[in-house]
């Protein structure tokens, strides 16, 4: 591992699309909000404050300062300023004796031996929001689909960030992606649009069960935006269209049977079975009249009985 914020480079297990190569450049391991152009001054003050002491040391011993006093001073300034080091408020640094893990300092000041211990990286500890997309996933029914979510998370364990894994900051991009991956294909289409909760949570469980060793805790999984073929889509439509209309007709049928129960208890009241079926008719022509914001016209049955003619006097059709 280098020294600082750098990373170093490994190889992807596979070939980056065009938006996942840009997000990946986008979002490499590079502090863009937080300076550390204190650290640097006081570098620069600690080198300079060095050279002085040591000057003005060799000028009370000799007497002047030759350019071997200054060459001293040089040197001497070098191995202070490799062995005084500031942390920020976020960072916690991984210290190395001969190449073993001595300690874990910061933030704030500390030091080192010089030549026999150095610190390995810088681990920021705040949380990280890390895009990642998958494109072109398969659902369990075979459906391509292209997802982008956001993964919340931080290093809780600088040691384990720094030992257990050689880039953890990759690491975690890539393993993202591939339990997005498998989770989108346990998961039909229909399942991937409607239930986006429970996808958040399958993916953010399925990178906790590698991260655990790493010192990294998953805080959650976010996901931004599905994409569905633009041919499918107007499929789901429909389907939603059928579903919707036959969720209704199984609520008119049940409205129905409750009008039929209730108008048989009227017909039992009125002890005549066929009024049931007269006051239903008055209804649907009450529905009717509503809707067509007609009007009804009613005949008293003592002058509609005039134009029936009685039963005895029909002649049979043939």
């Amino acid at each position: 591992m280098s020294k600082g914020n750098r990373r170093t480079k490994i190889d992807v297990p596979y070939e980056l699309t065009d938006k996942e190569a840009e997000v990946r450049a986008a979002t490499s391991y590079v502090p863009r909000k937080s300076s550390r152009n204190g650290t640097l001054i006081f570098g620069i003050a600690v080198f300079v404050a060095t050279c002085a002491v040591v000057l003005a040391v060799w000028y009370l011993a000799a007497g002047c300062i030759s350019f071997a006093a200054i060459l001293f001073a040089m040197i001497v300034a070098l191995i202070v300023l490799s062995s005084t080091h500031i942390a920020l408020s976020w960072e916690k640094v991984v210290v190395l004796r001969f190449g073993k893990v001595n300690r874990v300092v910061g933030p704030g000041l500390y030091f080192t031996l010089p030549v026999i211990e150095h610190g390995t990286i810088r681990i920021d500890q705040r949380t990280i929001a890390s895009p990642f997309y998958a494109e072109k996933t398969l659902t369990a029914d075979l459906v391509p689909v292209n997802i982008d979510a956001v993964l919340f998370w931080m290093v809780w364990d600088a040691e384990k960030a720094c030992t257990e894994v050689e880039d953890y900051y990759s690491a975690v991009g890539f393993l993202a992606q591939t339990a997005m991956r498998e989770a989108v294909g346990r998961s039909t289409v229909a399942e991937v649009a409607l239930r986006r909760d429970q996808l958040d949570a399958e993916i953010k469980a399925d990178i906790e069960k590698e991260t655990a060793g790493w010192g990294v805790d998953i805080i959650s999984v976010k996901v931004r935006d599905i994409v569905i073929p633009e041919e499918l889509q107007e499929a789901m439509s429909l389907e939603a269209q059928a579903d919707r209309e036959r969720s209704a007709r199984m609520t008119v049928v049940g409205a129905e049977a409750d009008i039929a129960e209730m108008l048989k208890e009227a017909a039992d009241i009125y002890g005549d079975p066929e009024v049931a079926m007269r006051l239903r008719a008055m209804l649907m022509q009450y529905e009717t009249v509503k809707k067509s914001k007609g009007s009804v016209v009613t005949v008293p049955t003592s002058m509609s009985d005039g134009f029936v003619e009685p039963n005895h006097s029909r002649s049979p059709q043939h």
